[in-house]
C-alpha cells in the first residue's frame, strides 16, 4: 500500500534535527539518497536488499530525473527485494538429491550431517537462481514539521527503514506511538501526562 492507495497503513516517525550540521536539508537528502539507492543488479548471493528509489519511478533510482521533493516535502520509496524459496520447492530438490548421493554411493541411507549438507547446497542453489520480490513502501517526509510517514506498519518493514534512515541521513528518528504524542505534547502539564501514562487497561466481561 503506498501514498496514492485507498487503503493505507501508516508507521509515523519524528525526526531530530541536527542542528550543528551546516549542510542545507537538500543536500543531505540528496547525498543520502543517491548514496543509498536499491541495486538493480540482481545479487545471486543476498536474502534481503534495500534501499531508496523514486517515488514516481519504483524500478528507476535516478534521483537526478525523477525529482523527490515537492514544496516542503520529500518524497520518495523504500524498496526491499527479498529472495523466498518455498520450503515445499525446497523439500523436493533435496529428496532428488538424496537419491543422487544414495545410487552414487550404493548405500540404503545418508546420515543426518550429510542430509543437512545436501539441503544446503540445494537452498544455495536456488538462491543463486530465483528472483528477488521487489517491495516498495512510500515515504512522505514533512521537514519543517520533523515528521515522517512510512507508508507501512511491517515490522520487518519498519525495522529495515530505520537502519537504512539513520545510515543515508545521519539522522535519529523515532516511531510515534499514541503515548509518544503524549510525552510530546506541549499543551498538557508534566501532571496530566502522569496520570494518562499511568492509566491501566480495562477489561471488558459479559
Amino acid at each position: 500500500m503506498g501514498l496514492l492507495s485507498p487503503s493505507v497503513s501508516i508507521a509515523r516517525y519524528t525526526v531530530e534535527k541536527d542542528e550543528n550540521n551546516n549542510s542545507s536539508i537538500l543536500e543531505i537528502v540528496r547525498r543520502g539518497l543517491k548514496k543509498n539507492t536499491i541495486s538493480e543488479i540482481e545479487d545471486e548471493y543476498a536474502e534481503i536488499l534495500t534501499g531508496w528509489t523514486s517515488f514516481e519511478n519504483h524500478f528507476d533510482s535516478d534521483f537526478e530525473k525523477h525529482p523527490f521533493q515537492f514544496g516542503t516535502y520529500f518524497v520518495f520509496s523504500f524498496r526491499i527485494d527479498k529472495k523466498s524459496i518455498p520450503q515445499k520447492i525446497i523439500q523436493k530438490y533435496t529428496a532428488i538429491e538424496i537419491i543422487k548421493k544414495l545410487k552414487q554411493t550404493n548405500r540404503d541411507f545418508l546420515s543426518k550431517n550429510e542430509k543437512t549438507d545436501i539441503k544446503d547446497a540445494v537452498i544455495e542453489k536456488l538462491m543463486h537462481k530465483i528472483p528477488s520480490t521487489p517491495n516498495i513502501y512510500d515515504v512522505l517526509w514533512d521537514y519543517d514539521q520533523s515528521n515522517i510517514l512510512l507508508f507501512t506498519t511491517q515490522k520487518v518493514a519498519n525495522e529495515e527503514f530505520e537502519t537504512l534512515f539513520s545510515k543515508s541521513f545521519n539522522f535519529k528518528i523515532m516511531r510515534i506511538f499514541p503515548f509518544t504524542l503524549i510525552e510530546k505534547n506541549s499543551f498538557l502539564t508534566k501532571n496530566e501526562k502522569d496520570k494518562i501514562l499511568n492509566l491501566s487497561s480495562i477489561k471488558f466481561y459479559k
